[in-house]
């Protein structure tokens, strides 16, 4: 889930079992029941504490670990701005504008290219 706020800025989270410096984009699971759009609602808010409109389906990857079909979506974050780790999956998550991701400003590395993460990322930064 690539999360803008409709400006230059995106959110990166990273997990605690990460090395320093690296960051991708927020990411959960669809519970039974719940819509893929409403799944991102809630994974947002639980584990940053924002609200978000205007969530956009923006493809899929398969992935083996485990063994998961893997919803790329975004969405724009409104309201009160200001992360807040709530559920205890990330060690921090900030907003980075693009030119310091495109500069690696605080990032050891994003994900892989072979991830949809590193797809959203990507066309997020060359949207702008």
């Amino acid at each position: 889930m690539l999360i803008h706020d409709g400006g230059d800025r995106c959110i990166l989270g990273r997990q605690a079992t990460w090395p320093e410096g690296r960051y991708s984009i927020l990411a959960g699971f669809v519970e039974p029941g719940e819509s893929s759009e409403a799944a991102v609602a809630r994974e947002v808010d639980e584990e940053v504490g924002l609200a978000i409109t205007e969530v956009t389906y923006a493809g899929s990857q398969p992935w083996p670990f485990p063994a998961s079909l893997m919803l790329g979506y975004t969405a724009l974050a409104v309201g009160d701005l200001t992360p807040h780790l709530r559920d205890g999956e990330l060690a921090d998550a900030r907003w980075f504008t693009r030119d310091e991701i495109r500069a690696g400003a605080g990032l050891v590395r994003l994900p892989p290219p072979v991830s949809i993460a590193h797809r959203l990322i990507t066309d997020w930064l060359d949207a702008g």
